[in-house]
This record gives structure tokens, sequence and C-alpha cells, in this order.
């Protein structure tokens, strides 16, 4: 069966195993290396128990932030905590949509059903909110709050956009999305255009979800050290290594290389040759 033959579905489990089993993507879990407390067989049994979200976003039904809490809920069957939170914020619009055009018009129709739901979502999985945000998930008045101000699920994308690249991409219409998938079509099938484009999109701003861990001054030296490999001026090997002892994991680029697998999939990229 080839890639375009697939369900929108299966497309989606299929980006989100290869990237997990792309290597060596600096910093993040691999074939290779894993986190103490996140295992390979993590993220793809969550590859696995996704399916069934995936699915119901692929009919097109329903509400697109319960269908990313029912991703969240179905995928917590493990101890290696959240594995593809921001990976499904992106593939459940895209899935729904039947690609970018579709997904922009999708989230445009988001109310604050889908605005609690996501929230609800969010309580279930270990990801960080920036210290100073007011709709904090933690805050049992949040989703009174958002009820309060009607807030739709764009509206809560659009709150988080500067500080979170993954919301950021609903907000400004799936720019890295579309150009992940340009790249790993320009660097042609296989595993390595899959690193390529993950160092690409690494080196070309700094990752959201290392400055909520670290702080921007880490997130920006990762930035320019991944510009440093693509210039040959550092091994990717020693990246890999200095991210993995610092413990600096590139999250919101690994999430982003998912939807652009997605994407890049269904417009014929060939992952196997």
């Amino acid at each position: 069966m080839t890639c375009l033959l697939m369900k929108a579905a299966e497309r989606a489990q299929l980006a989100m195993m290869l990237e997990v089993c792309a290597y060596p993507k600096p910093g993040n879990v691999d074939r290779c290396h894993d986190y103490p407390d996140t295992r390979l067989e993590h993220f793809l049994a969550s590859t696995l128990f996704a399916r069934q979200a995936l699915e119901e976003a692929e009919s097109g039904e329903g509400r697109i932030g319960e269908i990313i809490r029912h991703a969240v809920r179905d995928t917590n069957c493990h101890e290696g905590g959240n594995t593809h939170f921001g990976a499904f914020i992106l593939l459940i619009p895209l899935i729904f949509g039947e690609g970018i055009p579709g997904a922009l018009a999708a989230i445009e129709k988001t109310d604050v059903s889908d605005a609690v739901a996501f929230y609800k979502a969010f309580a279930m999985t270990s990801v960080k909110m920036n210290a100073a945000d007011e709709l904090d998930v933690h805050d049992p008045h949040t989703l009174t709050v958002i009820r309060d101000r009607d807030m739709t699920l764009l509206d809560i994308m659009r709150h988080s956009a500067a500080n979170d690249m993954v919301a950021r991409e609903w907000v400004t219409g799936f720019p890295l999305t579309r150009r992940g998938a340009d790249l790993l079509k320009h660097f042609g099938p296989g595993r390595t255009a899959i690193v390529n484009t993950y160092l690409t999109l690494l080196a070309s701003e700094p990752d959201t979800f290392i400055i909520k861990k670290h702080g921007p001054a880490v997130a920006q030296e990762t930035m320019l050290k991944a510009r440093e490999v693509l210039d040959g001026r550092y091994s990717l090997e020693d990246f890999d290594a200095d991210c993995i002892e610092r413990d600096i994991n590139p999250g919101s680029t690994a999430d982003i290389i998912i939807s652009s697998l997605f994407i890049a999939l269904g417009e014929g990229w060939q992952w196997d040759y």
C-alpha cells in the first residue's frame, strides 16, 4: 500500500512512528537512546493507542477539542509521561480538515466547548506552562475564566502563540509544518531526510519547549549549534551527546516534524526506498 492510498489516520500513525525512530535527532528520544523515565517503547505505544482518536478526526465529525482530549486519554496508558500532546494539537485539525486549508477552516469553527475539552486534556499531561500564564491549567478557576470570556480553542492558541510554537502554527497557518513537508521532499526519501529537516527547523528559530524548560538563552544556543552542524562546523554526534548530557529536549520541533511528515506522506514523499 502506498502512502497516498493510506487512510489519514494510518498516515498520522506512520508519521508518529517515523519521527521517533529517526536518528540521530539531538536531544530527543530515538532508537539510539531513551530518557530515564520515557523510552522509545512509550512513544510507539502511544502511536498505537492513538488510532481510535485519529480515526475519529478522520470521520470529520465531532469537536476538535474533544478529539484531542480523547487522544490524550487513550495514550495516557503507560508510565512514560506525555509523548504526543503537541503532535495531537497539530495532527487532529490536519486530519479533520484533510490538510492545511481544511484545518484552518475547521479551527475557525472551534468554540468554548473545544477550549474546555482541550484544557481538560492538558490537565492529563505533565507539560509545563509558562509560570506567568493567567490561564493556568492547574488553577481550578481557569475553566470558569474560559467560559466567562467565551474563549474558543483558537482563542486559546492565540493566547499561547507568543510562547509556544505549536500553538503558533494554528494562528499563522501552519507555516513550519508546510516548510517541513517541503524540506522532506527536497531532501529526498528515507530517514536522513527526517534528520536533515529536523536540524533545519531547529536551526531556524528557538524551540519553545527548550525555553520553557531551560530558558531563552539555552534555546538560542541550541539553535546556533544546529546551524553549526548544518554548516559542517560541529558534528551531529557531538551535538546529540551535548543535548542528552544537558537534558535539552527540542520537543516542539519534534511535534512539528510529525505534522510535516503527515503532510509530506499525503503528497507522495517516500519514507521507504
